[in-house]
């Protein structure tokens, strides 16, 4: 589970995987093979290993928390837009696995729905970089392009981190500084990529039919992170969801149930 995520320090084959793969192969990647993981989380561990699953959430988490820091970090300092792309998805599925393990209800949804919005998020930048700007120009390199002229993500980011704070304030704040790091090099990408020297060499705008591929995905994302119900609701009423919900009164019983236990063994 931890390679497939990915998490630290098994993400190293992520961003060589991106950056080596065809269009196709990327968008694939990035919008259904990492989603199996999430999918792992909640078929198998959560469910048929509930106990392990408590018990060692805080080991887990801590990591998530290194992997979204350092997936940060090293997005900042990438000269490819491919690889750059690669880091910011191991730092959003760090987020995803955050959720998962906060045993609660909003960290669960939100993992689901962020899952569902990098599905749709990632593939439409690795279009935009592989599709559109390669295409043209033939390079991925960050410092050659110069002025080249709401999504559910924050929503599900902002329920994993509400669920883990509901259950270790810690990791919530240490967490959130993936916000503040997400958000500096997503101005640090713009910043490279839409100023500086004019060339007359990047003036092509895009044509109908990329418009018309990317024009679906914008519409996802905007939609369900205003209306992020319209997941929601509809996942509540599968029984996947009722397990879970079945799990979470478990563990949060659990140390009454040992406490008492011990009583009865002293008595």
């Amino acid at each position: 589970m931890a390679i497939q995520t990915p998490l630290l320090p098994f993400h190293v084959w992520l961003p060589r995987a991106h950056a080596e793969a065809p269009l196709a192969g990327s968008v694939i990647l990035a919008g259904l093979i990492l989603k199996l993981a999430t999918y792992g989380y909640m078929r198998i561990l959560i469910q048929f290993l509930p106990d392990a699953t408590s018990y060692f959430s805080p080991l887990v988490q801590t990591i998530a928390v290194i992997t979204l820091i350092y997936a940060s970090l090293a997005t900042l300092r990438q000269t490819d837009l491919k690889a750059l792309v690669a880091y910011s998805s191991i730092g959003h599925m760090a987020v995803v696995v955050l959720g998962l393990f906060s045993k609660t209800i909003q960290g669960i949804d939100g993992a689901l729905l962020l899952s569902l919005a990098h599905g749709v998020v990632s593939p439409a930048l690795f279009l935009l970089v592989g599709g559109v700007l390669y295409d043209r120009y033939h390079t991925r390199t960050i410092r050659y392009y110069r002025a080249v002229p709401l999504s559910a993500n924050w929503a599900g980011e902002f329920l994993c981190l509400a669920g883990a704070f509901q259950r270790n304030p810690l990791f919530a704040v240490l967490g959130s500084t993936g916000i503040v790091l997400s958000a500096a090099y997503s101005i640090w990408l713009y910043n490279r990529i839409a100023f500086g020297a004019w060339s007359k060499y990047l003036t092509t705008d895009l044509s109908r039919r990329e418009f018309m591929l990317l024009l679906p995905l914008l519409i996802v994302a905007v939609i369900f992170g205003i209306f992020p119900n319209i997941v929601l609701d509809t996942v509540h009423d599968k029984p996947l969801l009722v397990k879970c919900r079945r799990l979470l009164i478990v563990w949060k019983i659990q140390p009454f149930l040992r406490s008492s236990n011990l009583l009865l063994s002293v008595r």
